[in-house]
């Protein structure tokens, strides 16, 4: 049961949640917070659970970017109530208290959705796919995403980090990632060179055919790197930049999603601009 009190307890005893699905980014927002907490404390106190086996160390149920501030602002000790908490609790309360953050990574929401939805198979609560998809059903009520949407978010979790880093940055949209997660390990390492050689990514007529020609044991490098090469309409004539080259410009907190949708703004204020100076 939560203690009604919070009790300060030294920084060193205190654990990030093991396997932990959300970043926790040293940016802008995270500047902004230390120096709140420098200012004025930690307001909202951690939320943590004793460690199994040890007597005092603790394992952060919420508050991770509080607690990075406070380290960072030079905190010896951080207030937290202490919840006894078995460790599928502690996982279904971590994902329920941080997927309504406004900004959230693809990659953030697949692997919470797996650990709530493991933590709920390990608490007995599902019982084979009836009962796995009773469950996504009861967990799209807490959440924007319907059933069908979690169990997507949940199959991103079976590509490789580079590919997964792509979607994060959104050169892949989320219907074809995963149709692409299918895919084997070795074909998805195949088919990111593919990428790189090619600069180029999978439409999701593509990212179809890739799946079913890997579920028939047919799909070789061969095949994946002619389809990278077919030229397509949408990628015909493109004027291409690297993000780490645009991020300069840009607060630290926003992703490729915000650049884009900044620099389109610009481009637009810009057109503006042009047409009432031509008409004077």
């Amino acid at each position: 049961m939560k203690s009604n009190v919070p009790v300060n307890i030294p920084a060193e005893k205190l654990h990030p949640f093991e396997g932990h699905p959300f970043k926790v980014l040293d940016n802008e927002e995270m500047n902004s917070l230390i120096e709140s907490v420098q200012q004025l404390g930690i307001l909202s106190p951690l939320i943590v659970r004793p460690k199994e086996n040890t007597t005092d160390e603790y394992e952060i149920v919420s508050g991770h970017r509080r607690f990075r501030a406070a380290v960072k602002a030079g905190m010896r000790e951080v207030p937290a109530f202490v919840v006894p908490m078995d460790r599928d609790a502690a996982a279904i309360a971590l994902v329920d208290s941080n997927l309504h953050r406004e900004h959230i990574l693809p990659s953030e929401k697949a692997f919470a959705y797996k650990m709530k939805l493991e933590a709920l198979n390990h608490q007995g609560r599902t019982s084979g796919q009836l009962g796995q998809k009773w469950t996504r059903d009861g967990m799209a009520e807490t959440v924007d995403d319907s059933s069908r949407q979690i169990q997507r978010y949940i199959r991103l979790t079976n590509l490789i980090p580079e590919l997964l880093k792509l979607v994060d940055e959104g050169q892949i949209a989320l219907t074809p990632a995963v149709e692409l997660s299918y895919l084997t390990e070795l074909e998805q390492r195949d088919l990111l060179e593919a990428m790189e050689c090619e600069d180029c990514t999978p439409s999701l007529s593509q990212a179809v055919k890739l799946k079913k020609l890997s579920q028939a044991g047919t799909l070789d490098v061969d095949t994946i790197v002619t389809m990278m090469a077919q030229p397509k309409a949408n990628q015909a004539e493109k004027i291409s930049f690297r993000v780490d080259d645009l991020r300069k410009f840009f607060p630290k907190s926003y992703d490729t999603t915000k650049i884009q949708e900044t620099i389109l703004k610009l481009l637009n204020d810009y057109q503006k601009r042009r047409q009432r100076d031509q008409a004077r």
